[in-house]
């Protein structure tokens, strides 16, 4: 972009000369900018980065935005005219965008809808953690020119962010997983979260929606364009494994290297967008089987001579329940390690028993299993528990020890967590 771009795109007070036809680079992080960047600090509760301006400047930025008088461009807030600039980025690129949000299976869907797509078009998708507002502009700018297809997850925490990121990305296709209990505790109903993810349509440019059948999404979402819904129950599950499942959809047959009806269930939305890209069958099914999960998405690692799968990227009562129907269903000889659900509100211990009753009413539960919990809050998970072996420990430390003096090295590892417990730490622990 030019500085007269910056400016244009932004409503931006000039308030020292420029070159308004030098070419630059946006960048919000003064330890990697670069001679010639253009300085666009950002801030946070910790953080304010108009602090740094003078430190940008010194080391051969071309300028910096600012909402006081430190800079070279005058805003009213530098999180909007970062957004802008993405908007202007995208617009001028003109790439096709498919949002994604949801309660659950998100950055699944995202994986798996860009590795149907690869197949036929140059995609570029959301880096790891990048699902809100900041992220979204990262993902934009950091998108190479020649890219077909941009696929962005949304991530919110409230009302009116979901709707944001759609006013400055203006999707051509939008996804919703589905609606569930995540951010209850900001939200308070489902229904207030149904609300918040079907912002995404709000700017939607393109005609596509497509959404798990769900009633509340059905209700909720106002979009006049065609809306696909779909559900595992549209689905007849032919072969499932560990690793890997087989599958017929109206009428065609898929294959999936994962298993897990949860993993066959988000597979559908990225079938039908397929189609709606004009891709055909055999494409679809080929991005399909290329699909691998990602780092802490039901990733397969060794630690201390166990074989450990660790799904702790993120949990809340429908992923966990998912999670445990595919373990009950597909294994044997398991170790379910357990550990907080965050953001449940003030029905967070309500959650976290259900769960605990659901686990132990479940028709497919190993009464020789053992169920561990980990944490201050799912300790009310395994107090639930009558029909297997069922222990709590406070830290990842004591549950570690458990493991090391009481299951036996055959028996097979799986981990679930909120990121905040950090049970990469149960990994490492295992190889001490």
């Amino acid at each position: 972009m030019k500085i007269r771009d910056l400016i244009e795109a932004t409503g931006a007070e000039v308030l020292k000369e420029v070159n308004e036809d030098s070419d630059v680079k946006i960048s919000t992080d003064t330890r990697t900018i670069k001679a010639g960047d253009f300085y666009l600090p950002l801030k946070g509760a910790s953080f304010d980065g108009e602090n740094f301006i003078e430190d940008a400047l010194n080391k051969g930025a071309a300028g910096a935005f600012c909402t006081g008088d430190k800079g070279t461009l005058k805003v009213k807030n530098t999180l909007e005219a970062y957004l802008k600039l993405a908007n202007l980025r995208r617009k001028r690129l003109d790439f096709k965008v498919v949002a994604i949000t949801g309660s659950s299976g998100k950055t699944t869907t995202k994986e798996l809808v860009a590795s149907v797509l690869g197949e036929k078009y140059k995609v570029f998708k959301t880096p790891l953690n990048h699902n809100n507002e900041i992220g979204f502009c990262q993902t934009i700018f950091e998108a190479p020119d020649d890219t077909e297809i941009l696929i962005l997850e949304m991530g919110m925490r409230g009302l009116g962010e979901i709707e944001l990121l759609s006013k400055y990305s203006e999707p051509d296709i939008t996804i919703i997983t589905n609606v569930g209990t995540a951010h209850i505790g900001r939200l308070g109903s489902r229904e207030n979260i149904a609300k918040a993810k079907c912002e995404i349509v709000k700017h939607q440019r393109g005609n596509v929606f497509i959404a798990h059948d769900d009633e509340l999404i059905r209700k909720t979402v106002e979009f006049s364009g065609e809306k696909i819904f779909y559900s595992i129950k549209d689905v007849k599950i032919l072969e499932e494994r560990t690793n890997y499942s087989k599958f017929e959809y109206q009428g065609n047959v898929y294959e999936l290297n994962v298993g897990g009806e949860y993993n066959i269930e988000n597979s559908l939305s990225a079938i039908n967008a397929g189609f709606k890209f004009g891709l055909s069958t055999e494409e679809i099914k080929s991005g399909l089987k290329k699909y691998s999960p990602i780092e802490k998405r039901w990733e397969m690692v060794h630690s201390g001579g166990y074989q450990v799968i660790n799904d702790s990227y993120n949990a809340n009562p429908e992923s966990m329940r998912a999670f445990v129907d595919t373990i009950f269903a597909l294994y044997r000889n398991y170790a379910v390690i357990l550990g907080d659900m965050g953001e449940l509100g003030e029905q967070e211990i309500l959650y976290h028993k259900e769960l605990g009753k659901y686990i132990n009413n479940h028709p497919q539960l190993d009464k020789k299993a053992f169920i561990i919990s980990v944490g201050s809050l799912s300790k009310y998970i395994t107090d639930e528990i009558r029909n297997c072996k069922a222990v709590h420990f406070d830290t990842t430390e004591q549950g570690v020890n458990y493991i090391k003096k009481n299951i036996e090295r055959k028996t097979i590892l799986f981990l679930k967590a909120s990121r905040s417990m950090k049970f990469e730490n149960i990994i490492t622990g295992l190889n001490c």
